[in-house]
C-alpha cells in the first residue's frame, strides 16, 4: 500500500510539473505570432510545426476567416489576407511516458509497461484581439477558457471571470494560473462546479491565463490520461505616448 501511495504521490508531481509548456499568441514585432514555452522562455515553435494540427481565424461574428502559421526565422507568424479578430490553435504533443528515473520517452504504455505515468499531452490556445464578444465554444478547442462577460475591465487590477470548457461543457478542477508568461509558478486557483474562477486582470498588456486539466483515457493500454493545456490571451491597451 505504501508503495502504491508512493507511486501516486510521484505521479501526481510529474504530472504537475509535465503541464509547463504551452502555446500562446502574442505581437511579435507588430505581428501576431504563436508561441511555445513557458514564463518568459520561448522555445523553437517552428521545429514544432509538424505538431500543429487546427490553426482558425474568426471574424466578429465567429464566421472563419482563412489563417495559416508561417514561419519567419525563429517565429511562426499567423498570416491572413482579412484581419481576424480571434485566432485558435492546437498543438498535439504527442504521447510520452516516465519511468520514474525523471526521463520522458516518446512511447505508450503498451511498448513501456513499467512506466510510472504515460499520458497524451495536447496544447489548445485562444487570442482575442477586437473588442470582446460573447465567446463561443469552439470545435478544435476539446479544454478552452471563456471569458464570461460582453466586455473585459480596461484597467489591470479589476476582476474577470472566467469558465473552463471540457468538450464544450463546464468543467469542474481545472488549475487555472493568471499569467502563464510572468507567473508561471503561481499558486493555481481551481474552477468550481460551474468551471468558473474570477481573478483580476493581471497586466496592462498582454495577458495569457492558463488552465490545465487531466482527462481520463479512452486508451489504458496505452496512455494513462490526457495531459490537457489551454491559454487564452488578450491584450488591455496602455495610455498613448
Amino acid at each position: 500500500m505504501l508503495k502504491k501511495l508512493g507511486v501516486l504521490a510521484l505521479t501526481a508531481l510529474i504530472s504537475a510539473q509535465a503541464t509547463a509548456h504551452g502555446i500562446y499568441f502574442a505581437e511579435r514585432a507588430k505581428q501576431l505570432a504563436v508561441v511555445y514555452g513557458v514564463g518568459a522562455d520561448d522555445l523553437d515553435t517552428v521545429a514544432r510545426l509538424p505538431k500543429f494540427g487546427a490553426v482558425n481565424g474568426f471574424d466578429e461574428d465567429w464566421d472563419s476567416v482563412d489563417v495559416e502559421l508561417t514561419p519567419s526565422g525563429p517565429l511562426l507568424l499567423v498570416t491572413s489576407d482579412d484581419y481576424p479578430v480571434a485566432v485558435s490553435a492546437v498543438l498535439n504533443n504527442g504521447i510520452w511516458s516516465n519511468t520514474g528515473e525523471g526521463h520522458w520517452i516518446g512511447k505508450g504504455r503498451d511498448e513501456l509497461p513499467d512506466a510510472i505515468l504515460s499520458e497524451e499531452t495536447i496544447k489548445y490556445a485562444v487570442h482575442l484581439r477586437g473588442p470582446l464578444r460573447k465567446v463561443p465554444a469552439l470545435d478544435d478547442q476539446v479544454l478552452q477558457i471563456v471569458p464570461v462577460g460582453d466586455s473585459f475591465p480596461l484597467m489591470l487590477g479589476e476582476m474577470q471571470t472566467y469558465q473552463v470548457l471540457h468538450k464544450g461543457k463546464p468543467v469542474a478542477g481545472a488549475l487555472v494560473k493568471n499569467d502563464f508568461v510572468n507567473d508561471p509558478d503561481a499558486e493555481p486557483v481551481v474552477s468550481d462546479k460551474n468551471g468558473k474562477i474570477t481573478l483580476p486582470i493581471r497586466n496592462q498588456g498582454l495577458n495569457v491565463v492558463v488552465a490545465t486539466f487531466d482527462a481520463p483515457t479512452d486508451r489504458p493500454k496505452i496512455i494513462d490520461k490526457y495531459e490537457l493545456l489551454a491559454t487564452l490571451s488578450f491584450v488591455l491597451p496602455h495610455a498613448p505616448e
